[in-house]
């Protein structure tokens, strides 16, 4: 592979499916687990083979690949079709050819595994993260942290009380010229920020239309693939790449790209968690099967400032663009940013820092890689752990519960519940299907 193929990550694509299956006992964990092998060898588990996890032409495992001392020994995922993209990934980057598997538990139980890479559909991050942690093993999980908040509330309890180094993989978090703004930000330099915004325009997205019902593919473990989630009839539209329009599995866009950016808006502001949330939108554009809204505006009002999220998509007009972007206004001045860079706008005589505009650093998430394998081994917390990822997700659902319910949300970010609405509260957890259960979760 190209070193071009090799670090063109495209932020927002698929997340695979992966195994799942009834309950065993619980995992021993493994003298091993977690810790760098002969070598200083970090050898993962992929968990989620598609999509984001996998796929030849840039992902998740090509870029740990990146690092000479990353070794995959084995590959899950519930379809028998996603392992051929895989093996072919390890071949490309000089690896050999790992084991594959169908129901995560097996890479969980495997003395040889120090750290899971877990793309999954969003209703599947949690159990595998809280199990994870409970074998001993590290954790490099996609964003958005959870489903719900109260996963993940469940996941970052688990890898406290297991002593695990976890990242989420936002890898926006790394890219330094990110990093520069946001600290000329915290420095106090653009005056007292009272509003951030953030937002994305996705005209590459294009409706996914109306499909019924069918029988299951080949090769697929769709009974594994539901998992946690209500059993249902197999439908194409809900599998693969669009499982992320359909409440069971996923929030949108706004735990799609919210998250990415939300996390990106939250970096310039103090570590705060909303008082209230408000949110107006709808299917404006697209008419097909996805549940999710298309264009959404939500309105989060925090102690000391106010963040502002908007998106929009599915033109389908054929430029297949995106346009993103973050915002910060404060009394000095303001900064705009992208992934092309960022502009510093001042007023020469009232501000304290000229006016400025920076390139673009590139693709972030090879750093964003880099650091959880370095954090592995020097047991620190990486810039996105889950303390941090866990805060930045919740402000997605909150978003998406604002919406569902057409009411302001009022948030108790104490006890982590919806003041004054039953409904909106119970949005908060999610019921499991028997006989999944998620150890550390307070509700549902």
């Amino acid at each position: 592979m190209s070193e071009i193929n090799r670090r063109k990550f495209i932020s927002q694509t698929a997340l695979a499916a992966i195994a799942a299956g009834t309950f065993q006992a619980p995992f021993i964990r493994s003298a091993r687990a977690g810790e760098p092998g002969a070598n200083d060898k970090i050898r993962i588990g992929l968990i989620g083979a598609g999509g984001m996890g996998c796929r030849v032409s840039g992902g998740d495992l090509a870029c740990f690949f990146l690092n000479p001392e990353v070794d995959c020994a084995v590959v899950c995922d519930i379809d028998d079709s996603r392992f051929a993209e895989a093996l072919q990934v390890c071949e490309d980057h000089g690896r050999k050819k790992p084991d594959t598997v169908k129901d995560f538990r097996r890479v969980l139980d495997r003395k040889d595994v120090d750290a899971v890479l877990i793309a999954t559909p969003d209703h599947w991050h949690a159990l595998p993260t809280v199990m994870a942690a409970q074998a001993g093993k590290d954790i490099y999980v996609e964003k958005p942290l959870a489903k719900t908040v109260d996963e993940g509330r469940a996941m970052l309890e688990a890898v406290k009380k297991y002593n695990r180094v976890a990242q989420m993989g936002s890898q926006w978090r790394s890219a330094a010229h990110i990093i520069e703004a946001t600290e000329i930000i915290k420095s106090g330099k653009l005056g007292k920020v009272s509003l951030a915004r953030a937002w994305a325009f996705l005209d590459w997205l294009p409706s996914i239309g109306h499909v019924k019902d069918s029988a299951v593919p080949s090769g697929v473990d769709y009974d594994m693939w539901l998992g946690p989630a209500a059993q249902r009839a197999f439908n194409a539209n809900h599998f693969h790449f669009n499982f992320r329009w359909f409440w069971d599995y996923a929030g949108g866009l706004m735990t799609d790209w919210g998250v990415h950016l939300l996390n990106i808006a939250s970096m310039g502001l103090p570590p705060q968690n909303p008082k209230s949330v408000t949110a107006a939108g709808g299917k404006f554009i697209l008419d097909d099967d996805s549940e999710t809204p298309d264009s959404l505006v939500t309105v989060y009002d925090f102690p000391t400032c106010q963040l502002i999220w908007e998106h929009r998509a599915g033109l389908n007009n054929g430029l297949n663009g995106r346009s993103w972007g973050i915002e910060w206004h404060g009394t000095e001045g303001n900064i705009i940013l992208n992934d092309s860079g960022y502009e510093l706008v001042t007023e020469p005589k009232k501000a304290n820092i000229p006016s400025q505009k920076k390139k673009g650093s590139g693709d972030p998430r090879p750093a964003h890689v880099r650091n959880f394998l370095d954090c592995m081994k020097s047991r620190q917390p990486p810039v996105l752990n889950l303390e941090v990822g866990h805060r930045v997700s919740t402000l997605a659902h909150l978003g998406n519960m604002a919406y569902r319910t057409g009411r302001k949300i009022v948030w108790d970010d104490v006890n982590e519940k919806v003041v004054g609405d039953h409904e909106a509260d119970k949005m908060v957890s999610v019921k499991y299907r028997k006989p999944w259960h998620l150890p550390g979760m307070r509700r549902g």
